[in-house]
């Protein structure tokens, strides 16, 4: 795991995007997964400008969502995929038939999500998964308590998440409190994995994600277990890293390194 601090939300934000924009120019038929909330958006927001300053083509890239609310349809204000459609989708020139979010209006939830896994597997795999982390530690809606080797499947919501997520909608009673959603087995099949963090609220979950046990009770420090996890985290989000100064040290010996081989003639 590479634990990488930069000091604001903007930083990490163009740091992300241009790891996922060196991801596309080296695979320009990648498969993405993707994250909403706010971790992402920045990095989103970068992702539309270099697309529209610098003709970075998403055109034979796939995406998978990692979840959605179960009963709101894709054209609700408060969906996934409606956010998805906002930050991103409308912005760039993925083909439409290569998106996949999980559809919360679905009647049979478990044939749906079987079909899910299904298609992740026949595009080939994820090559490239973005994940933001809840302040009770959860990756996708993969609660405290979610097996580490759990498939895409309906999860019913933590009342923290709820409240969590409260801030969106304009009563706590609209919140959802079930989600379709991909399993930390699921996850963990991705052949490389983004983690995003920012702000004073997830210090404590992200060091007890990346320096803690590994344990069901914290679902993303089974990003540990992970052989290709780069962790991105602004200077606040990073207060509780007992080895904050060997990560910053570590980074910058790479970044010396880069630089070292960049210099050298062909």
């Amino acid at each position: 795991m590479e634990v990488i601090i930069q000091d604001t939300y903007e930083d990490v934000s163009r740091l992300a995007a241009g790891i996922i924009a060196r991801q596309l120019l080296r695979k320009p038929n990648s498969v993405l997964g993707l994250a909403t909330g706010s971790s992402p958006i920045g990095t989103y927001r970068e992702l539309v400008r270099m697309h529209r300053e610098e003709g970075l083509d998403f055109s034979q890239v796939v995406t998978f969502n990692l979840d959605e609310y179960l009963s709101l349809p894709p054209s609700h204000p408060k969906s996934y995929r409606y956010f998805m459609n906002e930050h991103l989708f409308n912005h760039v020139n993925i083909p439409h038939g290569n998106i996949h979010v999980p559809y919360g209006h679905v009647q049979a939830v478990d044939d749906f999500c079987e079909w899910y896994e299904a298609q992740i597997q026949q595009s080939g795999g994820i090559d490239l998964q973005i994940l933001g982390v809840g302040t009770d530690g959860h990756i996708a809606f993969n609660e405290p308590g979610s097996s580490l080797g759990s498939r895409t499947r309906l999860k019913t919501l933590a009342e923290p998440t709820v409240q969590d997520n409260a801030r969106f909608f304009e009563t706590i009673e609209q919140v959802p409190r079930f989600a379709i959603t991909m399993g930390v087995g699921t996850i963990l099949e991705a052949r490389r994995i983004l983690l995003l963090a920012s702000g004073a609220s997830k210090a404590k979950i992200i060091a007890q994600a990346i320096e803690g046990p590994v344990t069901a009770s914290v679902s993303a420090s089974a990003l540990q277990l992970h052989r290709d996890v780069i962790v991105i985290l602004d200077s606040e989000a990073a207060t509780g890293l007992s080895r904050a100064d060997y990560y910053r040290w570590a980074y910058e010996q790479k970044r010396q390194i880069t630089d070292l081989r960049s210099e050298r003639p062909n």
